[in-house]
């Protein structure tokens, strides 16, 4: 008669064949997704999964730190990122930590050379963050920080999160020091995440980007770039930002927005500071003209809630859909305007009760 098998044999055979069975699943969803990124000639995040990095992009910064590659995994999938880590900096030494979010069309190298924060972080000691949208998400590497009805944003919002706390994990950023600054797409972006997490931003920096609550997909998302939707029609805010408790604890917003801007209308930069002053209780002071030099003359107003300021807002006269004051011959970047790496540094420091 035959000997029947053990139940932690039958136990085991299971096991195995649903490890197979998953490997299996997993390796032909990387192929299938490797093949597709192919077909659309992208050489982004799955090919270099599948394949390994096959060209190393070239250090924008070199002799300063180092540029460091990762990756970050959540329920939207995976993004790269680059981290500027300054030279000489000790085990255990905890740093600031800059999350530099990039416009349409560029990538965390381009965005480095462009706005030279890294030359900044090299001399004043801080760490940088630069989290890569992927062309499988977006073709023109967009964030897609108007999908907020799809979940789309808020599931990108939590990619880059996720990157945030892995650099804080392993290489030595400051939970408690940490600051938001994005351009264009990047900026709106910015700012969802600050609305949606808080109580984990001690400042956000907006460059010529749509404030949240304007759009909620992309058959609007358009029409808020324009400056079509104003307070009385905008979008619903997505719930988890329309709380009074989150929005009294957004924290401090920076706006630098150019008068000739034909991408996203300069509106978009008063709304952006409206709404933070409104969630703060913050009154507008009186405006001041600030010209340095020969670069573009530019108007500050702040909103103050008591000598608390809860926004500034920078508009630049002349400076159209680019960093102001950037390095010269990069895409979106405008070396005639005011420094807006300066300006955003020492925005930041004082939040983050640093010398600037």
């Amino acid at each position: 008669m035959p000997k029947r098998p053990s139940a932690t044999a039958a136990l085991r055979r299971a096991w195995r064949k649903g490890l197979s069975t998953v490997t299996g699943q997993v390796l032909r969803t990387a192929r299938d997704a490797a093949r597709q990124a192919k077909r659309s000639a992208s050489s982004d995040l799955v090919p270099d999964l599948v394949h390994g990095m096959r060209k190393t992009p070239a250090h924008p910064s070199p002799g300063l730190g180092d540029w460091i590659a990762g990756l970050a995994s959540g329920r939207a999938g995976m993004r790269r990122f680059r981290l500027f880590r300054p030279s000489g900096v000790p085990v255990g030494e905890r740093l600031p930590l800059l999350v530099m979010l990039h416009g349409c069309g560029q990538d965390p190298a381009d965005f480095a050379r462009s706005t030279r924060m890294n030359r900044l972080a090299a001399r004043e000691r801080f760490l940088v963050l630069y989290p890569a949208q992927s062309r499988l998400a977006n073709p023109q590497r967009c964030w897609n920080w108007f999908d907020t009805e799809s979940g789309r944003a808020q599931g990108e919002a939590a990619l880059i999160l996720a990157a945030i706390d892995q650099v804080c994990l392993l290489h030595g950023a400051d939970r408690e020091r940490v600051a938001l600054v994005g351009l264009s797409a990047g900026a709106g972006m910015a700012a969802l995440l600050a609305t949606l997490y808080p109580s984990r931003f001690k400042a956000v920096a907006m460059h010529s980007g749509v404030p949240p609550g304007l759009a909620t997909s992309a058959t609007n998302a358009l029409r808020a770039m324009r400056g079509s939707v104003g307070p009385a029609t905008a979008a619903p805010a997505p719930a988890s930002m329309s709380t009074s408790n989150a929005a009294s604890a957004w924290p401090p917003l920076l706006v630098i927005h150019g008068t000739r801007d034909r991408v996203v209308g300069s509106s978009n930069a008063y709304e952006a500071a409206r709404q933070w002053a409104e969630a703060a209780g913050a009154k507008p002071a009186p405006a001041r003209l600030v010209q340095r030099g020969r670069r573009w003359p530019m108007t500050v107003v702040d909103f103050k809630r008591g000598r608390a300021v809860a926004a500034t807002l920078v508009e630049i006269d002349g400076l159209a859909h680019a960093w102001s004051g950037g390095a010269a011959k990069e895409a979106f970047s405008d070396p005639a305007g005011p420094d807006a790496t300066a300006m955003i540094w020492r925005f930041v420091a004082k939040r983050l009760a640093l010398k600037a």
